[in-house]
């Protein structure tokens, strides 16, 4: 029986889920979900169960609120979330990009989270 395409992506985000905990050697996890309108991202303690920091599109500063979901605004919330991970003290982490491609807003979010100092 085949599966359909929310299943296939379903296995691909646990599968990649998986490999990322047995490499990460108790680092954070840096997660990402994207959809149409917005993107968020969030550093993980799998340990705990304790998100340490995380940045939203939907969340907004004065002025400074990402209009959309477009490749600036995942730069923009690649370096808040950064910027608030290396103010909790967190350096180093491991991309977990959920089943997503590397390619577009994922990989925006990526290089502006690295630019801003996290090691992955």
């Amino acid at each position: 029986m085949a599966l359909s395409l929310r299943q296939q992506a379903q296995r691909r985000t646990e599968r990649t889920r998986r490999r990322l905990k047995a490499v990460a050697n108790g680092r954070l996890r840096l997660s990402v979900h994207r959809s149409d309108k917005n993107i968020s991202a969030q550093i993980i303690d799998d340990l705990n169960g304790v998100t340490i920091a995380s940045a939203s599109s939907l969340e907004g500063e004065k002025g400074k609120k990402p209009k959309g979901s477009n490749v600036a605004a995942a730069a923009l919330i690649g370096k808040l979330v950064a910027e608030r991970a290396i103010e909790k003290g967190v350096k180093d982490v491991v991309f977990d990009r959920g089943g997503y491609i590397y390619h577009g807003r994922v990989k925006a979010l990526a290089d502006a989270a690295r630019e801003a100092g996290l090691n992955f």
